[in-house]
């Protein structure tokens, strides 16, 4: 008994002592220990366009968050490429700018097992604020990992802590497939009781933060902020290009706005850096 009150005891002086030196982290699963992210890489908030309101309502959450407040899990849900992630991102170098006390946790959707170990590791340290980003989240059935994480947020035996609040994206309003909730309407026995637990673990973050398809407007628009940032002179040619290259790939999204600005940095050989 001893020795693991020891091994506590050590693993968290480590912690400690990393979270002091760091501000953004992704957990290693295989060791059960915090990595921390030497290179963070985001993006400006102001070259984050066309999610205005997005940005209003995650702003204002997560200084809520840093504040001491309870505050709301937030889904973001939606397109591919609109900025979910490049958000969460953002959202917290700026506000990490005004409270110190906030550090970024970035737990691979494989590991969600291991939350509970955050929440034990990470709830009892009351100097810290903790954002735990999970990435990309969705489920093909109803498996252990989606009882888990439901489990989780629902409270179940032990609460979540007070300083830690889960930011997750996924491409899925509901974190599954439509055609899997729409088959389940059509099968189920009990069909009211059946689909309401296939969509019911959306319904634990109180915040859903919709990312929808852009306009080119708004496309044409992204591209010219990353113009002015990085000096790119922005003309009609730019412009009927930037078009072209989102007609190749099929979508206009932030990404694909971003993937055209580094086609022109290598043709033209400039140097972009984040």
């Amino acid at each position: 008994k001893s020795i693991k009150l020891f091994i506590m005891f050590l693993k968290d002086l480590i912690i400690r002592n990393s979270l002091s030196r760091n501000d953004a982290f992704i957990w290693d699963s295989n060791r059960k220990k915090l990595k921390n992210i030497q290179n963070f890489n985001f993006l400006e908030l102001n070259l984050l366009i066309g999610i205005d309101r997005q940005k209003d309502i995650l702003l204002k959450n997560t200084l809520n968050f840093a504040n001491g407040n309870f505050t709301n899990n937030a889904l973001l849900w939606g397109s591919r490429g609109n900025g979910k992630s490049s958000l969460i991102k953002s959202i917290f170098s700026k506000v990490k700018k005004i409270k110190r006390n906030l550090k970024l946790i970035q737990l691979n959707k494989n590991d969600i097992f291991d939350i509970e170990i955050l929440y034990q590791l990470l709830g009892k340290n009351k100097k810290y604020k903790f954002i735990i980003f999970i990435d990309d989240l969705s489920f093909e059935k109803i498996d252990s990992d989606y009882k888990i994480i439901k489990s989780v947020l629902d409270g179940s035996i032990q609460n979540q802590p007070t300083n830690i609040v889960l930011y997750v994206t996924s491409n899925r309003r509901h974190l599954m497939p439509r055609d899997m909730i729409e088959n389940e309407r059509s099968s189920a026995i009990h069909t009211d009781e059946s689909v309401e637990e296939k969509i019911s673990l959306s319904d634990r973050f109180g915040l859903w933060i919709g990312f929808h398809k852009l306009s080119q407007e708004d496309y044409l628009e992204i591209i010219r902020a990353y113009c002015n940032y990085y000096k790119i002179n922005y003309d009609d040619k730019i412009r009927k290009k930037a078009i072209q290259w989102s007609l190749q790939r099929g979508n206009r999204t932030g990404r694909t706005a971003w993937q055209y600005i580094l086609n022109i940095a290598s043709s033209e050989n400039l140097k972009i850096k984040i």
